[in-house]
């Protein structure tokens, strides 16, 4: 067994809040997490493309940054990229044979080990700030055992309930836990939350106090963004679709400012953020296809919204969904969006739901179902514009197919 095929295997083990186990583990690698700064990025939604775009503000600026996401779309080494590009995937082997004995001996679990093995591959790559994006929660997960300089919270919406409590309330806590007293921090969540935020004592600006957006809407271009912050005005552009595209840019900005980044790299990373399988456009048999991995109500009622806003009318839909998803509530934000529904499933994810169980949810809207993502595209007429979602793990087996890539064929749990 190799080592990516061990560390694979430990994906089935599931997930373990706690930081002792990372913290063990990341001792007996020596600590490399304090050979740079970093910035947790955490929220239910528009984490991902948030901590992508402050990256590229990062590296606009000349600091040497990398930036940690989860989950990988085709590649593995997709989740460590410094100055916005992959580690190579010798060197991640590499660096994850040296630490496989030190995870084995410490019992830590699929995420734990990918956390501490970004650190080493950062800290080994003499990278200067870490943008970290934090995985399930906040307080527990594996990513908070960094102590970072600043802080992001997108938003808080219902998800992953059986772990990080049942209201909105119970899950802001559980992602306050980023926060440290006295250090800057940004957020988007809704102000009824702020308090709940605020009870870290954290230097906390908020989207719609301190920072205040105006947007203006450049169709499939992206957006013009006024940014508002309590010393200095930004002017930007952003390709991130939808208006929670537009938000989460202005979080980055903000972020960034609190930083040190001046006003042109803000511009610069902005302009130039790329982030694979969120509200991504991709050619495919004369039309296009729009890429989301909305799979809670919260990233469905987005997608829907960014739909209308760029006039689509209803559109051919394809959508596949992972167990324990409420599929009721993503199926009933999607619905109105949906000329067609084909249902579908990632076959390299066995938490993944089969079609049949999906087209209830459906009722209403003509549905097909596809075997497989090959056969879900065939259904999509030429031209025109179509939207596959649901699932990153649907995404990540789509993605490839569109740009004629040869994706990784390990199950997927994580």
């Amino acid at each position: 067994m190799t080592d990516l095929d061990w560390l694979f295997a430990r994906q089935r083990f599931g997930v373990h809040p706690g930081l002792g186990r990372v913290q063990a583990l990341l001792t007996r690698l020596g600590e490399p997490q304090r050979n740079f700064r970093s910035v947790l990025v955490g929220g239910t939604n528009g984490k991902g493309s948030t901590a992508a775009s402050l990256a590229a503000m990062l590296t606009a600026s000349g600091t040497r940054t990398a930036l940690f996401t989860s989950p990988h779309l085709t590649r593995f080494a997709e989740r460590f990229l410094v100055d916005g590009r992959e580690c190579p995937a010798e060197r991640v082997g590499d660096a994850l044979r040296r630490v496989r004995p030190h995870a084995e001996a410490a019992e830590a679990s699929f995420f734990e080990i990918v956390t501490a093995l970004g650190c080493l591959l950062f800290a080994e790559a003499g990278v200067e700030v870490a943008v970290m994006e934090v995985g399930l929660g906040g307080r527990l997960d594996a990513t908070n055992i960094l102590d970072p300089d600043l802080s992001v919270i997108t938003t808080v919406a219902l998800d992953h309930t059986e772990i990080l409590g049942e209201t909105v309330e119970a899950i802001a806590e559980e992602k306050a836990g980023i926060l440290r007293p006295g250090r800057p921090a940004v957020t988007g969540v809704d102000p009824a939350l702020w308090p709940r935020l605020e009870a870290q004592s954290a230097n906390l600006w908020a989207l719609g106090r301190e920072v205040q957006v105006e947007a203006q809407s450049r169709g499939w271009d992206g957006w013009n963004l006024r940014i508002r912050l309590p010393d200095v005005p930004l002017d930007l552009r952003t390709p991130l679709l939808g208006e929670h595209g537009a938000r989460n840019a202005a979080l980055a900005a903000a972020a960034a400012w609190r930083l040190g980044v001046g006003e042109p790299a803000i511009r610069v990373g902005a302009a130039g953020v790329v982030w694979p399988g969120r509200m991504e456009v991709l050619p495919w048999r004369g039309g296009r296809v729009l890429l989301d991995g909305a799979h809670n109500p919260a990233g469905a009622h987005a997608l829907a919204s960014a739909l209308r806003d760029l006039g689509t009318g209803p559109l051919p839909l394809i959508f596949g969904a992972a167990s324990g998803k409420d599929v009721a509530g993503v199926a009933s934000a999607l619905r109105e969006a949906a000329s067609e529904v084909i249902l579908t499933r990632a076959h390299l994810s066995p938490r993944v739901l089969p079609p049949e169980e999906l087209a209830p949810h459906f009722a209403g809207t003509p549905v097909r179902l596809a075997d497989s993502p090959q056969d879900a595209l065939a259904l999509l007429p030429e031209g025109g514009t179509a939207v596959v979602c649901g699932s990153l793990y649907l995404i990540g087996e789509v993605r490839p197919l569109l740009l004629g890539e040869v994706p990784e064929t390990r199950e997927r749990w994580q």
